[in-house]
C-alpha cells in the first residue's frame, strides 16, 4: 500500500481524502473495501521515515485546514526503484494489479512493460512447477500442488493476457 500511495503523490501532492478517493476510482469495486483509515496511517508512516511532507493548508469551502502531502526526494526515488523492480516468483496478483494501476496513474512506468517482465518471470516459474509436477506424478500429494501451482500460474498468464489487451486499447484510442 505505501509504494502505492508514493506513486498517487507523484503527479501533485494531496491529502487523504483524495488519495483514497482516486485509489478506489483506480480499483474500482475492489476500493470499495479501503478503509479511510488505512491511507492516514500509511501516510503517517511514511512521514516519519521521510518519503513525504504534509502541509496545512485552508479548505476550500471554509471547512477545517487539511494536511496536503507531497512526495520528498527520498519518496521519488523509492516509487522510481518500485516501479523498476522485476517481479520476483512469488509475487501477489494483487500487488502487481495495484503495481499496474500505480504505473497508470504516476506515468512512471508502462504498463505493459510490467506485465511482459511478470509473464516472462510466470512462464519461468510454470515450467519449473510442470517439471515438477511430472516427475512426482499427480497420484501423490506433492503432485496434487505442484498441479494445483501450474494451474493457478496458467490462470494469472490468462489475466495478463486481458491486461495487455486492455492498456493497448488504451495506447491505441489514445493515439486515434
Amino acid at each position: 500500500m505505501q509504494d502505492v500511495v508514493l506513486a498517487l503523490l507523484v503527479k501533485e501532492p494531496s491529502h487523504g481524502y483524495d488519495l483514497r478517493r482516486r485509489l478506489r476510482a483506480a480499483l474500482g469495486p475492489l476500493g470499495e473495501t479501503l478503509n479511510a483509515g488505512q491511507i492516514y496511517v500509511t501516510l503517517t508512516r511514511l512521514e516519519k521515515v521521510g518519503l513525504v511532507v504534509h502541509e496545512r493548508m485552508d479548505a476550500p469551502a471554509r471547512g477545517p485546514q487539511r494536511k496536503v502531502y507531497a512526495l520528498t526526494a527520498a519518496g521519488r526515488e523509492r516509487v522510481a526503484a518500485w516501479m523498476a523492480e522485476t517481479p520476483g516468483p512469488g509475487t501477489d496478483v494483487t500487488e502487481f494489479h495495484l503495481k499496474l494501476v500505480a504505473a497508470a496513474v504516476s506515468g512512471l512506468a508502462d504498463p505493459r512493460a510490467l506485465v511482459d517482465a511478470q509473464r516472462r518471470e510466470l512462464i519461468r516459474g510454470l515450467a519449473e512447477a510442470q517439471h515438477a509436477a511430472l516427475a512426482h506424478g499427480t497420484d501423490s500429494e506433492a503432485g496434487l500442488l505442484l498441479e494445483g501451482i501450474a494451474l493457478r500460474m496458467q490462470a494469472d498468464l490468462r489475466w495478463l493476457e486481458a491486461c495487455e489487451r486492455t492498456w493497448s486499447a488504451r495506447e491505441g484510442k489514445a493515439e486515434g
